[in-house]
């Protein structure tokens, strides 16, 4: 049972992409956190002893910032941008594509669907304007 940051990692896969499941690390840093602990690669997370363990655990708290630091340091960075009112924080604080995508069409997980855009009327003007097809 590996625990590492936070997250029980798979117990069927091999150590590099069972390290993946780790917010931050993708597949080169697994693999060099793996070379850096000295574990065999080949190795299944079932089959790690205490102590391969306790030095991927110790590499990773200690080298790198993954889960809820990252997931922290991300959102001030979001929160920097808004309260600078630059271009992006804007974009940010509207729920609006930020990196420049178009939004006439499309954009439709950042704006909502279509169901979502759907106003919800109540009031006698309203139905009569909704009858109309106005």
């Amino acid at each position: 049972m590996a625990r590492i940051a936070g997250v029980e990692l798979p117990r069927e896969r091999l150590v590099e992409f069972a390290l993946t499941k780790i917010f931050g690390i993708g597949w080169t840093t697994a693999r060099k956190i793996v070379k850096d602990a000295d574990v065999n690669p080949q190795k299944r997370v079932q089959e790690l002893t205490d102590d391969e363990i306790t030095r991927l655990r110790n590499i990773v708290e200690n080298n790198y910032k993954v889960e809820g630091d990252l997931h922290r340091e991300i959102q001030l960075n979001i929160k920097r941008l808004m309260d600078i009112g630059c271009y992006r924080g804007t974009r940010h604080r509207r729920n609006l594509p930020v990196r420049g995508q178009r939004t006439s069409t499309n954009a439709r997980t950042r704006r909502g669907g279509y169901k979502a855009k759907r106003t919800i009327t109540v009031g006698r003007k309203a139905k009569e304007v909704a009858r109309k097809g106005g």
